[in-house]
């Protein structure tokens, strides 16, 4: 490694988050969610931390086989389902656990030649309206899987739109217990939000995704600061370059930000190709050599600068936290308009990455 970026994640954040979330649902099963990648902290890293779930959660079947060639023996949750009528023989092949949203997955499944049958999540539209069977057709569509010899276990699945707000599932939940009354089936229906904070709706299995990382579902890192999870990853760099300013002088392209008097200014090795959102504007938060401080005019490809006021200590080679511990990844996406979740997918491939 030349370039003086590095991402850290830190397998000792993602095991206390699976706890706190035990903590939260002490009752349920708990599907690790590791979708895109583990939200951007790369399966291959974050699974073997997160190997005390009772089963993992996700959409690609290419990962799914990673994680069967790596090891994991337990249960795999394809979460859209398949994509094809071709990938029911590697379902069948790897023991996987598939949705069940459309009529025609129905179809497939049942005209589908396998080895053994394979336990199947019928999901229900509930609001999102995304996926899903309407809630009048779910007790049909469960009648039919119940009878069809490729079928094994019936678990019913929905997904909360609005979990974050105090009275955000209450509509749903509604839906939910009315088109599935009468039906004797486990239930997924509670995400990262529904974990946390509405514990009515954790049944026999939760499905938390972000706040394994360490983020906010609500994307604000306050409606989770008493929860006991921790950031799991970190971006980090260094300061390659220090200017002092005059009046007047602009920083970066555009010229967006001016200085009012004499001013020192550092030049980070991070942009937006590294994945910094582009979007982030003066006096996002940053740390640099232990002070907190922030981000001045715009972030380019590969730089970015920041006000040194707050550390006049610093130099070339002070150290900086992007994000992490001190700053929190949702902090920083609020201040770019975005959320943690699209900060953690969007990390380049450029960057080196190392586990601890």
């Amino acid at each position: 490694m030349t370039r003086p970026i590095q991402a850290i994640i830190h397998h000792d954040a993602l095991r206390n988050n699976l706890r706190q979330v035990r903590t939260a649902a002490p009752q349920a099963r708990a599907w690790a969610v590791v979708k895109a990648s583990a939200y951007g902290h790369g399966l291959a890293r974050a699974w073997p931390a997160l190997c005390d779930a009772d089963g993992f959660a996700l959409l690609n079947i290419e990962e799914a086989v990673l994680l069967r060639e790596q090891g994991w023996k337990g249960p795999i949750l394809l979460l859209e389902g398949f994509f094809y009528a071709e990938e029911l023989k590697l379902i069948d092949e790897y023991r996987l656990t598939t949705s069940i949203h459309s009529n025609w997955q129905l179809k497939a499944l049942a005209d589908a030649r396998l080895k053994a049958p394979v336990d199947v999540y019928l999901k229900m539209n509930s609001g999102m309206n995304r996926l899903g069977f309407a809630p009048d057709r779910v007790h049909t569509v469960w009648q039919r899987l119940r009878y069809l010899g490729n079928v094994g276990t019936v678990t019913l699945m929905s997904h909360f739109a609005n979990a974050d707000s105090p009275d955000g599932i209450a509509r749903p939940l509604q839906v939910i217990e009315q088109a599935l009354e009468g039906i004797d089936a486990p239930r997924s229906l509670a995400n990262s939000a529904a974990t946390l904070w509405h514990p009515e709706t954790h049944h026999q299995w939760v499905r938390p995704g972000i706040v394994l990382y360490g983020a906010s579902p609500s994307g604000r890192w306050q409606d989770i600061a008493g929860c006991g999870l921790q950031p799991a990853m970190t971006l980090k760099s260094e300061i390659i370059g220090v200017q002092t300013l005059k009046a007047g002088d602009g920083v970066g392209y555009g010229s967006r930000w001016r200085a009012r008097g004499e001013q020192r200014i550092g030049i980070v090795a991070c942009g937006y190709a590294d994945g910094y959102p582009r979007t982030a504007p003066n006096g996002t938060p940053v740390l640099v050599d232990g002070s907190r401080t922030g981000t001045l005019g715009m972030v380019s490809m590969d730089m970015l600068a920041v006000d040194l006021t707050p550390c006049p200590q610093a130099g070339i080679g002070s150290p900086v936290e992007l994000w992490g511990s001190q700053i929190k990844i949702d902090d920083v996406a609020a201040a770019a308009g975005t959320i943690g979740y699209e900060l953690m997918c969007a990390l380049a491939p450029r960057v080196p990455v190392v586990t601890e």
